[in-house]
């Protein structure tokens, strides 16, 4: 078994999310958390198959960007190490725990206990090389407005843009949303999705596949009850009309990823496009919003 290599940076509370998604906009991949309660320094790691190369000087100039937003992201210090495959595998056990979305939705790694309530959908998705196990805020959003907004009385599809594990379509699938179609741009978001959607029995009712949102059609594409678009503002802002394109009359845009800073030229970029902001988030530096139709 092929070892990985592990990247840390030591950063405050405070930046703890913000350096998290910024490790995982640099290396395609999700990253943990460790808190020491003496110091109240956080260690933010990503794992890698391969060791990377020229990796410090885009953490370096992600920090110098958040210190530019007001997060203070402490010492910042970078390192590398090489690691055992079954080491990765028992510290992600002491991170992740099960969620509960209220009475509809419980997402639990596979060596949880915990049994589902009544009426209570399940996901099991345990944390692997790719992004998106319900831990953050910002997907935390998304699978709750996903249980709000679904109404058993009609037919509602779901589109998930940039779906890393599956985890959005896969929830989607489990409430009864049909259709439900999901792509990410990185193929091996793209096969840990199949994967996972495999597991969860239900890879016959979502279509993942490997797609680039800034190449997608702009007329003619079907349109969705739902749209969860959970990215980064750099491509929110720019490709909303490909995303608003993609969106029924009447139905629901969620989007996420964005820190607080960045929302408000989000918001003004959709409501320019007619779109009203009917809810909202924030969660320490991270916002999260979901629009209609005026």
């Amino acid at each position: 078994m092929k070892p990985l290599w592990r990247i840390s940076a030591v950063t405050t509370r405070e930046a703890d999310d913000a350096v998290a998604e910024l490790c995982q906009g640099v290396f395609g991949q999700p990253a943990v958390s460790y808190t020491d309660i003496e110091t109240g320094e956080v260690t933010v790691s990503v794992y890698l198959p391969q060791r990377p190369r020229h990796f410090r000087a885009a953490l370096r100039e992600g920090l110098a960007r958040l210190r530019r937003y007001g997060l203070k992201t402490g010492a910042g210090a970078i390192a590398l190490r090489k690691i055992n495959r079954r080491d990765w595998a028992e510290s992600w056990k002491r991170h992740f725990k099960p969620i509960e979305i209220g009475p509809a939705l419980l997402i639990k790694p596979s060596w949880s206990k915990r049994r589902a309530g009544k009426c209570q959908a399940v996901v099991v998705l345990d944390p692997g090389l790719s992004f998106g196990t319900g831990q953050h805020p910002t997907t935390e959003f998304c699978l709750r407005q996903l249980a709000l907004r679904r109404n058993r009385a009609k037919r509602q599809a779901f589109l998930d843009i940039g779906t890393g594990s599956g985890i959005l379509a896969i929830a989607a699938a489990k409430l009864g949303f049909a259709p439900v179609e999901a792509f990410d741009s990185d193929p091996e978001a793209v096969r840990m999705a199949r994967a996972n959607a495999r597991r969860n029995r239900v890879l016959d009712k979502v279509r993942i596949r490997q797609a680039d949102l800034t190449k997608l059609r702009l007329r003619g594409a079907p349109r969705r009850d739902l749209v969860c678009a959970n990215l980064i503002s750099s491509l929110l802002i720019p490709e909303r009309n490909r995303i608003i394109s993609r969106l029924k009359p009447g139905g629901l845009l969620v989007l996420a990823g964005i820190l607080s800073a960045e929302f408000p030229q989000v918001r003004r970029a959709y409501e320019s496009a007619g779109l009203k902001l009917v809810a909202g988030r924030t969660e320490r530096e991270w916002h999260s919003g979901a629009f209609a139709f005026d």
